[in-house]
């Protein structure tokens, strides 16, 4: 099927099957086909979502060598590369929580490294949701768990989780794909919504496995959706395989919104204005510690304010129902 055909159809209720989300990952984003791609996620996501505008905020708890060793991550036990190592007190955090409280946000993130004690992190949790208005949506970022586990984070008041099978899970990361699979089967079936994303994509994937990723969420019935490019971490096994540029990404979040359909949010990671022409109506905020970033504390670095990626939403013309501050 021609590409603007393949588009209308999307726009008509098709959900596309790996072969087609591949030829849309094919399409030249020299060409009008990549316009064309751009402008229907840009359309479901303005009449889907209303045009509302959502900003996530994340903290990052702790900073430490993680014996998971990601070969992109800033904070693999082998190639640590952060200056110092901590982990945040709950005063601490509800201190941050309540500067991005401030300045408004729609769902809040607590994320650790994988060793991080799943029993400690669940007290600060506890401390932290009495924080939270009930309008706000509770999410852990954590290491893998299971359905005991995933039914213990929902009594704590957490309505979701960020969790992926990573792109070369078991190759770049030591973790086997089946347990991701597992941790994902437990979120699903402890009625915790799933926040998903391809990722992260380097110059070196290839379009079968991101597409791969993008049908897994939609069989997972991935409330909120994203694609993420890798950012080279100096020090990491990675770090010569380089980066994709900001157009590519572009063209791959349009493909995982039209094959994903996510029913609330569509994201690309870092941050960059152009994919908010392609379906991205969501950006983060974040405090603390980054696998993508050499300082231990983001926001002084590579990490967006709330206040900032709610400018930047208003600045695609989104409509985020939040007086903008200077």
């Amino acid at each position: 099927m021609l590409v603007p055909n393949l588009l209308e159809s999307v726009k008509n209720g098709k959900m596309l099957n790996k072969d087609e989300a591949i030829t849309l990952l094919n399409i030249n984003c020299l060409t009008d086909d990549f316009y064309k791609l751009l402008s229907t996620a840009n359309y479901l996501s303005r009449t889907e979502y209303s045009n509302k505008g959502l900003v996530f905020a994340q903290i990052g708890i702790n900073a430490e060598p993680c014996s998971v060793n990601c070969k992109f991550c800033s904070m693999g036990q082998n190639h640590y590369s952060l200056p110092d190592s901590w982990r945040k007190d709950t005063a601490t955090i509800l201190a941050e929580l309540d500067l991005l409280l401030a300045d408004g946000i729609n769902d809040f993130f607590l994320m650790t490294t994988a060793d991080y004690p799943v029993n400690d992190f669940m007290d600060i949790a506890q401390n932290v949701r009495k924080r939270l208005p009930d309008n706000i949506r509770f999410v852990a970022n954590i290491g893998d768990f299971d359905y005991e586990t995933a039914k213990k984070l929902k009594e704590l008041g957490f309505t979701g989780a960020y969790h992926i099978n990573r792109l070369k899970e078991g190759v770049d990361t030591t973790i086997k794909p089946e347990i991701r699979i597992s941790t994902l089967n437990a979120i699903r079936d402890a009625g915790l919504d799933l926040y998903y994303c391809v990722e992260p994509i380097g110059p070196e994937h290839s379009y079968d496995e991101l597409a791969t990723e993008m049908l897994r969420a939609r069989d997972y019935n991935a409330k909120v959706m994203a694609a993420m490019r890798r950012t080279p971490v100096k020090g990491s096994p990675l770090y010569d395989k380089g980066q994709i540029p900001a157009i590519e990404l572009t063209k791959i979040a349009a493909v995982a919104r039209l094959v994903t359909r996510p029913q609330r949010a569509m994201n690309a990671h870092e941050v960059t204005q152009m994919t908010l022409l392609a379906g991205v109506n969501q950006l983060y905020a974040e405090y603390g510690a980054n696998p993508r970033d050499t300082a231990s504390q983001t926001e002084k670095n590579r990490g967006f304010s709330a206040n900032q990626a709610w400018n930047m939403l208003w600045e695609a013309g989104y409509d985020i129902g939040l007086s903008i501050k200077a």
